[in-house]
């Protein structure tokens, strides 16, 4: 089975995910009228799950409503010993590191998958696990934060594969990852 593992993200100018404070309503500085997706739906048609961590789990939780997923979401967590009952069958909280948790969603035949939160990104970059990123830049400077990218132990290169505009300001460029 074809295996992929897709960071899809937006980001500050700056280089920031989140605000100093963890705030992101930064990420709705641009007027949206017609609530154009940014490629998120076709990201979603895409993919068979969602990989997340526990700080983003939290943080869709505290949005409300309902769940925005229509895919399943294994949540990665060393402290969070269980999940709100309503979402017991849509969430499957995992530990270990990325590898492991990749052959447990594998075994779960989940294979291409969406890498959601900043530090889940990041070790999973870490462990050369990505092998495409997608990163929305919304033009807004942060002078801090959350960053997107953290420290790597050797550089890693990215082949761009595309560069979209929303909304006549936002940038989409899009990456595959080089392997040799």
């Amino acid at each position: 089975m074809d295996k992929k593992n897709i960071v899809f993200i937006a980001k500050s100018l700056d280089g920031y995910i989140a605000g100093k404070n963890g705030e992101l309503d930064w990420l709705y500085t641009i007027l949206n009228p017609e609530n154009n997706d940014m490629g998120y739906n076709s990201l979603i048609e895409e993919i068979d799950a969602v990989v997340m961590g526990r700080t983003t789990f939290e943080t869709v939780c505290s949005f409300g409503g309902d769940w925005p997923y229509s895919k399943h979401v294994f949540v990665l967590s060393n402290s969070l010993k269980d999940i709100p009952q309503k979402l017991n069958t849509k969430v499957t909280l995992m530990n270990g590191n990325p590898q492991e948790v990749l052959d447990k969603i594998y075994k779960k035949e989940y294979f291409k998958l969406y890498i959601d939160g900043g530090r889940t990104i990041q070790h999973f970059l870490r462990e050369d696990l990505i092998d495409e990123l997608r990163v929305t830049t919304i033009p807004v400077l942060l002078g801090g934060g959350f960053p997107l990218f953290g420290d790597l132990a050797a550089p890693m290169e990215f082949q761009h594969i595309a560069s979209k505009v929303f909304l006549d300001q936002i940038v989409q460029n899009c990456y595959k990852r080089k392997r040799k």
